[in-house]
């Protein structure tokens, strides 16, 4: 199975997604009221219906950026937040994406990817990131039982990926994921090296 734009647009056209819960992550939502610094640019890629960029965005951090693949969930996130600037919007795959920011955004982005492309995925967020800048948010610490994204992974597994390119700040079981996710994913802080 090829996991390309034809593959993301029909899985929302069809609903096949089951990590959109409808508002920002909670663990995340309570990083992002911790920031002080409103300036910093913010990249969230994978954004899907970009929850938890309109809340930063709201919040005043107007350097919020998000990059989607599939044309669904952009349309949808353009057509419910008109106030959010059309050019911070990339419509391509991440892979191809060019840029440098002080925070990019983990939700449920690296999972949506096959073990064979997960090198690739940290060496691109530590391309993307400017000095010092940091990579934040959530994975699933588990294994699925199925052949399409989300993939699972271990705490063990994250931390090898990791690490070539990042100091570990935190890395643990999320002590305030919703409810149906507790005990299932794990919450990072990294620093680019």
């Amino acid at each position: 199975m090829e996991l390309n734009k034809e593959f993301w647009d029909k899985s929302y056209e069809n609903n096949q997604y089951g990590w959109d819960i409808g508002y920002p992550s909670t663990p995340l939502k309570e990083y992002f009221d911790q920031l002080i610094d409103k300036s910093i640019k913010i990249l969230i890629p994978g954004a899907g219906h970009a929850y938890e960029a309109e809340y930063l965005f709201d919040q005043g951090f107007k350097n919020t950026f998000i990059i989607e693949y599939a044309s669904q969930p952009i349309q949808t996130f353009m057509k419910n937040n008109p106030h959010f600037p059309a050019q911070q919007i990339f419509s391509e795959d991440f892979f191809d994406h060019e840029g440098t920011y002080n925070l990019i955004i983990e939700q449920t982005f690296l999972t949506s990817l096959p073990r064979n492309m997960r090198a690739q995925y940290s060496k691109k967020m530590h391309d993307l990131l400017c000095k010092n800048g940091k990579l934040v948010g959530l994975v699933f610490n588990h294994e699925f039982e199925t052949k399409m994204p989300p993939y699972g992974g271990t705490p063990e597994e994250y931390i090898a990926l990791f690490e070539p390119h990042f100091h570990v700040n935190t890395f643990e079981v999320c002590y305030n994921s919703i409810k149906p996710r507790k005990n299932r994913e794990h919450f990072f802080i990294l620093t680019k090296k």
